[in-house]
């Protein structure tokens, strides 16, 4: 009997570069061994929708996008407490996580990767209601991602962003805000603020610091205070480009923190809109999510993904059609009882910190509520 696998991709992220490889990609995963149902993401939100409808009919979710892609196929597994691993064929402008990763950029490798590979457990953030897959941020140059438009991102890649981001410097917006941690407690104003769990941000690599580790159920954070001068603007500049300390700049490691403000901030989890708060409480989800990984010993993770594949030497979805029966492509899912799917790792969360009020829960608004099928997808 085959494997059942959702494949679920964005016809548009990076240029439609996936539009002329689709056929050699469905053809590795059939000769993996996989009944394939294909979905073409329709509009903002759709990866969620149709992950939370249905990953937990399939073998393997497979997402094939940019970075909100991948958010929103993550955020619509979570949503319902789903365990079925997913496969990632980066194909966006900039596609920070599968860099973090060392996922191919080869789409081809990338499908051959998830059909050979082994999955491993990788960290995912909480943020109030919704999920993200590696960062939350607020402030300087962090809309710029969702408010390029789609077409110039297409044309221009990650210089798409740069474009947009340099029409942003001379508005710089500060926010007053309160940070508290059980490592730190921050106050004043910031410009900038970012909880990540990625080697890379925006295309660019060491912002988020030295040992990050993409399962060590910690984040990354940083705040940037408002510079008052030119020196103090030098500083943060010095400190970002060549890893000088300032007292500009607060950065440390935590499993939950909340940041209060003054006035609603605009927030992006994973390169989308993430909606406007006052409050927002983050927490980190320890092992929260599988993912296919080849054999190498590149990719942040403490578990190394070769003593993974020494532990168990033959992994279920590793195995080819030699021994399967029938595997096969469909363009509407059959509905079947779940899969039986390998215990997943331990899920030990870290200490929640504070507890939410129950009327954040009631009112506080998610992604899913905010979309609506007129929207663009990004």
């Amino acid at each position: 009997m085959s494997k059942k696998m959702l494949f679920i991709f964005n016809p548009r992220s990076g240029k439609g570069s996936i539009k002329t490889r689709l056929m050699d990609i469905l053809d590795i995963f059939v000769k993996g061994g996989y009944e394939v149902t294909v979905h073409p993401t329709q509009a903002y939100m759709d990866g969620f929708k149709t992950a939370k409808k249905r990953a937990g009919d399939y073998d393997i979710v497979v997402a094939s996008g940019g970075d909100g892609t991948l958010d929103e196929i993550v955020s619509g597994i979570l949503r319902v407490d789903c365990t079925t691993p997913i496969g990632y064929i980066p194909a966006g402008s900039t596609n920070d996580f599968a860099n973090s990763l060392h996922i191919s950029k080869n789409m081809l490798q990338a499908a051959t990767d998830i059909v050979e590979g082994v999955p491993h457990a990788f960290d995912v953030g909480k943020f109030n209601r919704d999920f993200f897959v590696y960062i939350a941020a607020f402030g300087l140059f962090t809309d710029v991602s969702y408010e390029t438009n789609q077409d110039l991102k297409n044309i221009l890649g990650h210089a798409a962003y740069i474009l947009e981001g340099t029409q942003r410097i001379f508005n710089i917006k500060s926010y007053k805000l309160k940070v508290i941690s059980e490592e730190a407690e921050l106050e004043g104003e910031f410009i900038f603020g970012m909880v990540s769990n990625s080697t890379s941000v925006g295309g660019f690599k060491k912002l988020t610091g030295p040992d990050v580790m993409l399962d060590d159920g910690v984040f990354e954070v940083m705040f940037i205070r408002l510079p008052k001068t030119l020196l103090d603007l030098n500083e943060i500049i010095a400190s970002l480009v060549g890893g000088n300390d300032t007292k500009m700049i607060e950065a440390f490691k935590t499993s939950s923190l909340t940041v209060i403000a003054e006035e609603e901030i605009p927030w992006t989890l994973d390169g989308e809109y993430g909606g406007e708060h006052t409050m927002v409480e983050i927490r980190n989800l320890k092992h929260a999510v599988e993912i296919m990984l080849p054999v190498n010993d590149k990719a942040p993770l403490i578990n190394n993904v070769n003593e993974t594949q020494e532990e168990s030497p033959e992994p279920e979805l590793s195995k080819t059609s030699e021994t399967m029966e029938g595997p096969g492509i469909s363009s509407t899912p059959e509905s079947s009882g779940k899969p039986g799917l390998s215990e997943t790792p331990g899920t030990a969360e870290a200490p929640e910190l504070f507890r939410k009020p129950e009327i954040m829960e009631e009112t506080e608004p998610s992604r899913e509520s905010e979309a609506t099928e007129e929207l663009p997808e990004k």
